[in-house]
């Protein structure tokens, strides 16, 4: 990965506006097709007249609720009337918790992000380290045991390196909990659990759980554009006028920085958007968990929610990560 995330090697088209408007173009784009394949969702995953009257009612009763709930209507027209509704934040009513589906996302919103910050606080720094230590000596043993240690990381599941923590440090040691969110407490409309030593000792396991799926990945890529930056021509040219190694290798870990934090920014909404499994295995009451409550429930207005949020999230780590990317790396700027 280099400066051809963004057009060629030089600065984008348009310069940082053109950016901007070119990203937010689609991510609109990205946002509609979600928006469209959610609303198909919805339509086609149930019936919400049979979850809200009963199987049992009558003809008479199912088309008043279907009359109530507007699915009498053309299905282009309930689209457009969603989608306005959804870019109001109203994302329907959750038919499983009987509430709205934003509330209950924005309930549960706290938990997912504190994960992914402790995840990435976890991973990224000694992601960075190991791999550019690795990539400063590509050829010695040393890296290639990092290379294939990483390997290892990315080819086991996430679940069962949380089910070994959860035997390791929750039942043989009785370290730590084995699940729930402990110590969680308001601060303002923010529900916490950073504030307290139940909190962190429950947050620890799914949080190096995460961690392992994200850091082999920051590692690996770091330790490529390590090697590729010392491999450059500009660098082997210091190295023949004699420049000092630490002078060289500060100029080549400048140009390797960019695209890996960019990255590892990148990555942080693949981690908010499929933490599912972890927040499965260890029960945290996260957006993950909500999702796969909602699926197995067959509660549609949720899961639609819950691909916005996911999408709304993709879009947005995306556009920071390419603005990061911007800043840090003055060759892409006109």
């Amino acid at each position: 990965m280099s400066a051809g995330r963004f057009a060629g090697t030089g600065a984008p088209a348009g310069g940082v506006a053109g950016l901007i408007a070119r990203r937010l173009a689609q991510g609109a784009l990205v946002m509609l097709a979600v928006a469209a394949l959610a609303f198909a969702i919805s339509d086609l995953a149930g019936d919400p007249v049979s979850a809200l009257v009963g199987l049992d009612a009558s003809a008479e009763r199912r088309a008043e609720a279907r009359a109530a709930l507007g699915l009498d209507r053309p299905t282009l027209l309930r689209f457009l009337d969603w989608a306005g509704a959804a870019l109001g934040g109203d994302l329907g009513l959750s038919w499983r918790l009987r509430m709205p589906v934003a509330e209950a996302l924005a309930a549960r919103l706290p938990a997912t992000a504190e994960l992914v910050a402790v995840s990435a606080l976890i991973a990224i720094p000694l992601g960075l380290a190991a791999g550019t230590w690795a990539g400063l000596r590509p050829r010695s043993a040393g890296s290639r045991a990092v290379a294939a240690v990483s390997l290892l990381g990315v080819s086991v599941p996430t679940f069962v390196i949380g089910l070994a923590l959860i035997q390791v440090f929750a039942v043989e040691l009785r370290w730590l909990p084995a699940s729930g969110r402990g110590g969680a407490v308001d601060l303002g409309g923010w529900r916490t659990a950073l504030l307290s030593a139940p909190g962190w000792a429950s947050i620890l396991l799914p949080a190096l759980t995460l961690a392992l799926f994200q850091l082999p990945v920051v590692l690996r890529l770091a330790r490529a554009e390590t090697a590729e930056a010392l491999a450059a021509e500009h660098i082997r040219f210091a190295r023949a006028r004699g420049l000092p190694e630490r002078a060289v290798l500060a100029h080549a870990l400048r140009n390797a920085a960019p695209p890996v934090i960019a990255a590892s920014a990148t990555n942080l909404g693949a981690l908010a958007a499929f933490s599912v499994i972890t927040e499965t295995v260890f029960q945290w009451p996260g957006t993950g968990l909500f999702f796969l409550q909602s699926v197995e429930a067959v509660d549609a207005p949720a899961i639609a929610g819950c691909l916005v949020l996911a999408a709304a999230i993709f879009v947005t780590v995306n556009l920071a990560a390419d603005l990061a990317h911007l800043a840090l790396d003055p060759r892409l700027r006109g």
